[in-house]
């Protein structure tokens, strides 16, 4: 099994999931805009949690939606670290972090003014397995009415391990950033 990092600054969390052989490593926590300071050390923490060398055979960005710096930071040291590593950078929607359990979902973030950037899925024990209602920028109480009767997700911490299995799943080589 290759050795896999995800990687997520889109929202205030710094999300960081590792996967190899063997185990499994998630953290996500509150930093704000503090992103660009303290990522590189997280990640660094996080192989040496694990007692792994600092190397993966493939990483994983959320591409947003979020802050345009806090997504720009990730996926600029997610793709130097990948051409450092010769490692393919597979991108998912930070959305898809958001995403707990099995059956229809709806998710969104706060995208301030009374909207929020929002999808609607259908998950398999927390992995996308297909989008209802694609990521978008909609009113939050129109996008709130009307997945009342769904489970919903606002402005929670993504999960690292979440967002790994989504690009395991389905990650684009081919991905373009959503800001808010």
């Amino acid at each position: 099994m290759p050795v896999t990092l995800a990687l997520d600054t889109a929202t205030p969390y710094l999300t960081l999931a590792l996967l190899w052989e063997g185990g499994e490593l998630e953290s996500s926590r509150e930093v704000g805009r503090a992103h660009a300071e303290l990522l590189a050390g997280a990640v660094q923490d996080i192989f040496a949690e694990a007692g792994l060398p600092f190397r993966a055979d493939q990483i994983i960005i959320g591409t947003g939606p979020g802050s345009y710096t806090g997504v720009r930071v990730g996926a600029s040291y997610a793709l130097g670290l990948g051409r450092v590593w010769s490692a393919p950078v597979l991108g998912v929607c930070t959305l898809e972090g958001l995403v707990v359990g099995s059956g229809p979902q709806a998710v969104s973030l706060d995208a301030r003014k009374g909207n929020v950037y929002s999808a609607v899925y259908e998950a398999e024990n927390s992995v996308v397995s297909r989008v209802i209602e694609g990521p978008a920028k909609r009113e939050g109480a129109e996008f709130a009415a009307a997945y009342a009767h769904w489970p919903q997700h606002h402005d929670t911490p993504p999960s690292g391990l979440g967002l790994l299995r989504a690009g395991l799943a389905h990650g684009a080589r081919e991905w373009e950033l959503a800001y808010l």
